[in-house]
């Protein structure tokens, strides 16, 4: 029986065999939601331990997404690791992978395996391209699936004539979301069938997902002209064309007239404003909010004269939004109820009022690194169900712990540890 408490987690056991981003930080909000969660780590660490250390094995990476966890540092090649494993998945009620392709399988830690031995075990895994198909076996991480899925083309960022992307992995955090509801609806559907399950989530499937606009396509309005931006694209290819040339070929899915005037960043005299004018009403209270016209809204023209008319619309927007700072704007658009936003830079949220009072970021003192800030739980449940929980010990300082809170005796402990089957620091 679980604990009676406001957290939907409290009292799950999860084990996390997971590194870099995805599985990690979903294995984090599960731990917001006060699951306790070992995370099962290598002898060297999750890699993100020494990107740019701040104290030993701590760093901006590894804090963002391991806070509230337990590690455990251990061979899984080890000859006592099935042992302690056993010990591990005979208690846990979920598992977290993001295993390099057939590593599980070569370890017993892949579905098949374990469903037989722990039939209630819900397993969570990530891969870059999916189970299926030619891709399945091949290694992958964010800014390769950004390029493989089509995000990083449709985003449209390009530096130096390549496409490129942010410094934000986008697609890890949108698979961890989508694993986390896929757990989440896996645990829900064994309250009622007492089976686990296996959730598969990939990182092109993720990508994909933020662009599901994109590959809605209608036979009668879209097969055509596919058909002849891949025939174009095929020629371009063969002859070198500059992928930049071949990235203004891009097909989107807005009408013109929403890039270039209602839906895109404006340059304000003093920096920049973001406006997303999606319905008429909105397109008719921004044009009263600049005091400018627009003749064709709403109106049903054809396409050639849509284009020449946006085209100088374009511009004299351009120009009227350039003459009265980002201030300026910002309070007339909020006045006349059209959704506008300050172009800010990440550092500025620290201190602002509004992610501050939605508990979006957080304060606390961290025993190696002192005083850190950190992205809070972005998830209410009642203000109280999702909480950050404290950093993680110090790498390997939980093991002997771990182990005898799993059921291992001393002198197992003690042989795990001395054999180099796990990693210890503690006397």
């Amino acid at each position: 029986m679980r604990p009676m408490t406001d957290q939907p987690f409290a009292g799950l056991e999860v084990v996390e065999f997971g590194q870099f981003v995805a599985v990690p930080w979903c294995a984090q909000l599960f731990a917001d939601g006060g699951a306790h969660v070992i995370k099962v780590e290598p002898h060297e660490g999750d890699p993100t331990r020494v990107l740019a250390p701040l104290a030993p094995g701590e760093t901006r990476h590894f804090l963002s997404r391991n806070r509230g966890k337990h590690s455990l540092p251990l061979d899984l090649r080890h000859a006592m690791a099935p042992h302690i494993l056993d010990a591990l998945l005979s208690r846990a009620e979920v598992a977290f992978f993001n295993l390099r392709p057939g590593l599980g399988a070569e370890l017993g830690l892949d579905f098949a395996t374990l469903a037989s031995r722990y039939p209630r075990l819900i397993t969570g895994n990530v891969t870059a391209f999916g189970k299926e198909g030619p891709d399945r076996m091949l290694a992958g991480m964010d800014y390769v699936v950004q390029a493989r899925s089509g995000l990083m083309a449709s985003l449209g960022k390009v530096t130096d004539g390549l496409p490129s992307a942010g410094d934000s992995p986008v697609v890890d955090y949108m698979c961890a979301a989508l694993l986390a509801f896929g757990v989440s609806s896996a645990l829900y559907r064994r309250e009622r069938s007492g089976r686990g399950g296996e959730v598969d989530v990939s990182l092109l499937g993720a990508a994909m997902g933020l662009q599901a606009t994109l590959f809605t396509r209608v036979a009668s309005a879209d097969a055509a002209p596919d058909a002849e931006l891949l025939s174009w694209l095929a020629e371009a290819r063969a002859e070198g064309l500059p992928f930049a040339e071949q990235l203004k070929r891009n097909a989107g899915v807005r009408p013109s007239y929403m890039s270039t005037v209602y839906y895109r960043t404006y340059a304000t005299r003093n920096s920049a404003i973001g406006v997303a004018c999606g319905s008429p009403s909105l397109r008719r209270k921004f044009m009263a909010a600049t005091g400018m016209e627009d003749p064709l809204l709403g109106k049903d023209v054809p396409r050639e004269e849509m284009a020449k008319h946006y085209a100088a619309l374009q511009l004299l927007m351009e120009a009227r939004l350039g003459e009265r700072t980002t201030a300026d704007w910002q309070a007339a658009l909020d006045r006349a109820g059209v959704p506008a936003s300050r172009v800010v830079l990440p550092v500025e949220l620290l201190a602002d009022e509004q992610t501050r009072l939605n508990g979006l970021i957080y304060d606390f003192d961290h025993p190696a690194v002192g005083r850190t800030t950190l992205l809070g739980p972005p998830i209410q449940l009642d203000g109280v169900g999702f909480r950050p929980g404290p950093p993680s010990a110090a790498f390997a300082s939980e093991t002997r712990a771990i182990l005898a809170g799993i059921g291992l005796s001393g002198e197992e402990i003690e042989r795990a540890v001395a054999d180099g089957a796990v990693r210890a620091t503690e006397a």
